[in-house]
């Protein structure tokens, strides 16, 4: 769907700024107007190539496999002793995840100022990638009690694939002028919807039907897996030979530091711009609860609606479809009323979902499709033109060490929701409750986002402002 989309006209107000300071839009990464939209086509392909990792791995098969492998380990009190701590089973998954964002954030920032200070982010973008593409792919091999051998891979994609958005992201800038960056970040998250979408098809094909494949269950969800990594590792090839590197001359690099060091030096950095600051405040906060929301909302259908796993699957599948539509159909509403507009706009229907999931009554799949086909006609969007807004807001040259902070932002401290989440519940004891909790998100992302002043603070960046944003 997304790939029959035609690329704008590039004329002179949409052209990238050239790294080297050439006024005519010519520069090392793109010598003509045809090199640039190769390179986007390059740069839409990663999203098509990681999206399914997000999509097939975490999001519906890894958890609840790794959460048995570990069971099928431990002991009769329900324990595992990795290093000899005491773990409960059932919590291996989440200590791995949290381990692997702790990781993300030490690598982050280090990988962003590398690429800032040589120019060259696709040697980094090719080690992450095929670092995350080929732990997931050797989740074929979790059988038995192998729950460590899946707590690694899980911590190596998980972090790898965090370092490879970070660089991936720090392209925008270079491929796409100011009047076009909503449209093509949109595209991007169409191509990875697309392909999540797509695979995740495949697999519940396999895993349905996995006797008449001749597959236990273990084998058809290790085969899932493992297919997700191979997929990842084969389309990254389309970016890596497509995206170009701008190379910075030694004497103009800065100094390399450790990984807090440097992420104490970017957001020093950032307070020279506090509008940037200001916004990547607001994103924080909003979508926390948009990260929040999809991480509980099968928790919610499950255990509140009373909803099975082939319709939580089902539903998951309708929001990966419908946001490739949301994605493109915002990007175009953002050509209208601007980036900005759309995403309040976006905030409000986030919330106006809220209340409908609070509303809904149990044990009806069809209103189930239905919250979650709003969920995917915003979600694409939200999230794309946020990245492209924040896109205007940095400094040129420090494109990597600020989508380190962004990223940051989105993966690495999207923790108060779940937090809000489960203390409402506990308090409550209603998972109807906890759901609602989650409006404070949207409702002051809504009011920190409106209080940015957009115009001044791209401005204040010393980056051209579009006619509309």
């Amino acid at each position: 769907m997304a790939a029959g989309i035609t690329e704008p006209a590039d004329g002179p107000g949409n052209r990238p700024a050239a790294p080297d300071g050439d006024a005519s839009g010519r520069d090392e990464a793109g010598r003509d107007e045809a090199g640039l939209r190769r390179q986007r086509h390059g740069w839409y392909f990663y999203d098509f190539a990681c999206s399914v990792y997000s999509t097939s791995v975490i999001t519906v098969f890894l958890g609840p496999y790794l959460t048995e492998v570990a069971k099928a380990a431990a002991d009769d009190e329900g324990y595992v002793h990795p290093l000899g701590i005491p773990l409960r089973a059932g919590s291996v998954y989440a200590y791995s995840v949290s381990a692997s964002l702790v990781l993300a954030v030490v690598l982050m920032p280090l990988a962003g100022a590398w690429a800032d200070r040589t120019g060259r982010k696709k040697p980094l973008l090719a080690v992450s990638a095929y670092t995350g593409a080929g732990a997931t792919a050797a989740m074929f091999l979790l059988d038995g009690d192998r729950y460590l051998l899946g707590a690694f891979l899980l911590i190596a994609a998980n972090a790898s694939l965090a370092v490879s958005m970070v660089l991936y992201n720090a392209y925008l800038p270079e491929i796409a002028g100011p009047a076009e960056r909503d449209a093509v970040s949109s595209r991007g998250w169409a191509f990875g919807y697309t392909s999540g979408a797509l695979v995740l098809v495949l697999n519940l094909i396999l895993y349905g039907g996995h006797e008449r494949f001749g597959l236990s269950e273990s084998e058809a969800v290790r085969i899932c897996l493992a297919s997700a990594g191979l997929w990842w590792g084969a389309f990254t090839l389309i970016p890596l030979r497509r995206l170009r590197d701008r190379r910075i001359p030694a004497s103009e690099r800065p100094a390399a530091l450790s990984g807090p060091r440097q992420l104490l030096a970017v957001l020093k950095d950032m307070r020279r711009h506090p509008l940037t600051l200001s916004f990547l405040l607001a994103y924080l906060v909003y979508n926390d609860g948009i990260q929040t929301v999809i991480s509980q909302a099968s928790v919610y259908g499950k255990e509140e609606l009373g909803l099975g796993q082939t319709t939580l699957i089902v539903a998951v599948l309708l929001v990966q479809v419908l946001a490739v539509a949301g994605a493109l159909g915002m990007g175009r509403l953002a050509r209208t009323y601007g980036a900005r507009r759309t995403v309040l706009a976006s905030l409000a229907v986030w919330t106006l979902i809220l209340a409908a999931g609070y509303l809904l009554p149990a044990r009806a799949p069809v209103w189930f499709f239905a919250l979650a086909a709003a969920i995917g006609l915003v979600l694409g969007g939200s999230q794309a033109l946020s990245r492209s807004l924040f896109s205007h807001l940095v400094p040129r040259g420090k494109e990597a060490e600020y989508f380190a902070a962004y990223e940051l932002s989105d993966r690495g401290l999207s923790w108060l929701g779940p937090l809000v989440f489960g203390l409402a519940f506990q308090i409550t004891g209603s998972y109807r409750d906890a759901i609602l909790s989650l409006v404070v998100f949207f409702a002051l992302g809504f009011v920190l986002l409106a209080r940015v002043p957009m115009a001044r603070a791209v401005a204040a960046a010393g980056n051209p402002v579009p006619d509309r944003i």
